[in-house]
């Protein structure tokens, strides 16, 4: 068997990567794709297969999908562009006869007002219309999105928020990858759509709390109105598109849109999700 996982070098690819090899996959068997391959270069000294591949390079693509058994898409980062960039993926999976496809989507792709949903939405579409067994792994938040504000709470003793008590179903990336690469090497996930996300879905005092107990220090959950949280982060030197999105994603949040959890992401990697605090621990 050969596995391809795409954005390899990325910080969920090589999380992947890990996986795969804890999980005895032998490195000869994994296919780590990258922009720049050279960046995995502890990773090919272990024998793993690391090609170049270049979303918007279709023929690293199809070099790389030839011959691959599973395809893990990891979704860009390039927003605006990700459906295009992922097509080409998809397209090259349906063209080789790829047994198995994986896509890393969004909660609730397809019914949810997130604002990070439409390009994710589009590619669910499109893996499903390849004629390639798939399965759909839609992540919840990432606990390591929260590395900023620990930064800033470490200077100013402060999280603030305009996401009222809505309530996050974060993971730790590594639960995440842990998810992907059981999905990968096992038998039995084809044609399923994985709701993927943490054990708790906590609220913002308890994040802030949780932000204290890994400083050391007391940090003050700061509740503000969306054009208050807007107008703070251009103050601290977001442009204006960076701003409006944070806050798009604090409305997104007050509304419930990453608060669903039902144990799915705990059973594929069989045992109890990173607890909030001690995933926010190795980014003091």
């Amino acid at each position: 068997m050969t596995y391809l996982v795409t954005a390899a070098s990325g910080q969920l690819g090589r999380l992947v990567l890990d996986s795969l090899l804890a999980r005895g996959v032998a490195p000869q068997d994994i296919r780590a794709g990258a922009r720049t391959p050279e960046a995995l270069a502890s990773y090919a000294e272990r024998g793993v297969d690391v090609v170049r591949l270049d979303y918007d390079d279709p023929s690293t693509v199809s070099a790389a999908v030839k011959g691959a058994d599973g395809v893990l898409l990891i979704s860009g980062t390039d927003l605006g562009r990700r459906v295009d960039q992922h097509r080409g993926v998809i397209d090259a999976a349906a063209a080789e006869g790829v047994g198995h496809l994986i896509y890393t989507s969004a909660p609730k792709a397809d019914d949810t007002t997130l604002v990070i949903a439409p390009e994710h939405r589009a590619t669910e579409e499109l893996v499903r219309g390849a004629g390639v067994p798939f399965t759909i792994l839609r992540n919840n938040w990432y606990a390591e999105n929260y590395a900023p504000d620990l930064a800033v709470a470490r200077d100013t003793g402060v999280y603030v928020t305009s996401a009222g008590a809505g309530r996050v179903a974060s993971a730790a990336r590594a639960d995440f990858a842990e998810a992907a690469a059981a999905v990968l090497t096992e038998p039995g996930h084809e044609g399923q759509v994985y709701e993927l996300a943490g054990d708790e879905a906590w609220t913002f005092d308890v994040l802030a709390e949780a932000l204290g107990e890994v400083l050391g220090r007391d940090v003050e959950l700061r509740q503000v109105s969306p054009e208050e949280r807007v107008a703070l982060l251009e103050g601290a030197g977001l442009d204006a598109g960076t701003a409006g999105f944070v806050a798009a994603m604090d409305a997104n949040i007050r509304d419930g849109e990453l608060a669903h959890t039902d144990g799915t992401l705990a059973r594929l990697i069989g045992h109890p999700t990173t607890p909030l605090v001690d995933a926010l621990r190795p980014l003091a």
